[in-house]
């Protein structure tokens, strides 16, 4: 019986949780201002050069069969939009990412499942 007060306050949590988490983002509406210009092609296109230079995109241009020469001249063929794009997502890149992060975040989820699991009187056994 001393696991119902337990329960109450974890039901009483949840619903209040799921009610909170299911309002409605605030959104926010602007103006653009009316001095912005088109994207820079040739700023884009050198943006996305100087990153083709990096050996290690090189490196990978070359494992999937591409010289830095045909993938700049395809990069040629995009339209503004498509290089523009290209050029904003560069910075994103990450080299070298490996996944660390998922990982760490699957064993912290992992910890605390068992943790949930211990303290609701059921037991965890690895074989």
């Amino acid at each position: 019986m001393q696991k119902e007060p337990f329960f109450k306050i974890l039901s009483l949590y949840l619903v209040l949780a799921i009610c909170l988490l299911t309002l409605p983002a605030q959104g926010w509406a602007m103006f653009l201002p009316s001095g912005q210009t088109a994207p820079d092609r040739q700023a884009d296109l050198s943006s996305i050069q100087k990153t083709l230079e990096s050996t290690v995109v090189k490196q990978r241009l070359m494992d999937v069969g591409l010289s830095p020469e045909e993938a700049l001249t395809r990069i040629n063929s995009l339209s503004d939009e498509q290089t523009h794009t290209l050029a904003a997502n560069l910075d994103s890149l990450q080299a070298g990412a490996d996944g660390v992060g998922a990982l760490v975040f699957l064993l912290v989820v992992a910890i605390i499942v068992v943790v949930v699991l211990e303290a609701t009187g059921h037991h965890v056994i690895f074989k």
